[in-house]
């Protein structure tokens, strides 16, 4: 006489249990994806409209994660616009979009190591705007 094994008897709760944190694991990715979109539209949409508060900010990593990867700023002085790629910023993502802009620098009116401020205008999903005049200050040349 013999009994069943465990594989019988836990093998298939085990796997309805593995198939549903997978599916659950996924609502939430995708439910952190809509929040972080949400949050940085949301800000956008305040820099725009109002042009501030900047603080507080969504981070770099959730603009990313929510499909919005594109940082429009402008020069105080010559008014020149740029898209930036947050992709490319070389800070952690979990800095804060508003320390951003103390960093930024217009390289068409900049003299010596002086430069304007720029304030930032709106979040893209798509570069609207060159991004070429704008650099970090650790990139000069």
């Amino acid at each position: 006489m013999s009994t069943k094994s465990r594989q019988t008897i836990y093998g298939g709760p085990l796997m309805g249990a593995k198939i549903r944190a997978e599916g659950a694991r996924k609502r939430a990715a995708e439910a952190t994806r809509e929040a972080d979109r949400a949050e940085a539209e949301a800000w956008s949409l305040q820099m725009e409209a109002f042009g501030g508060p900047a603080q507080p900010s969504p981070t770099i990593g959730q603009c990313i994660n929510g499909g919005l990867g594109w940082l429009e700023v402008e020069c105080n002085r010559c008014k020149t616009r740029a898209s930036l790629p947050l992709g490319d910023v070389r800070r952690p993502r979990d800095t804060p979009i508003w320390k951003l802009e103390a960093a930024l620098k217009c390289r068409s009116c900049k003299k010596g190591r002086s430069a304007p401020p720029v304030h930032m205008i709106k979040l893209t999903e798509t570069r609207e705007i060159a991004p070429y005049k704008w650099v970090h200050p650790s990139e000069e040349g």
